[in-house]
């Protein structure tokens, strides 16, 4: 191995972030997975990710309508506080203009 210039990687140790034990109140589930959806602008759905960019790590939120499968807001930020989430859904009623 030394010859040809090899070392081992080792396999990196899966690390939990999610701490469920907790006495927070805890969001009903509502959409009861039903993602099939007959009207437009009746349940939308959202997510916030993370991405790397070459300045760092950037957050990444949107919205989703289930019925079109399209993105109705997004928005990107250097931080995942509470103005990343309002940009997204100010962004998602303007253009959808839902009821």
């Amino acid at each position: 191995m030394r010859k040809e210039s090899l070392v081992v990687r080792c396999k990196r140790r899966f690390v939990v972030t999610t701490d469920s034990n907790h006495a927070d109140p805890i969001a009903d589930n509502l959409l009861v997975r039903q993602f099939v959806q007959s009207e437009k602008n009746k349940v939308w759905t959202t997510d916030i990710t993370y991405l790397w960019a070459m300045q760092g790590w950037v957050y990444l939120a949107v919205v989703i309508d289930l019925y079109s499968r399209r993105i109705v807001g997004w928005s990107i930020d250097e931080h995942m506080e509470t103005s990343l989430v309002k940009r997204v859904l100010n962004m998602a009623i303007n253009l959808r203009n839902p009821e």
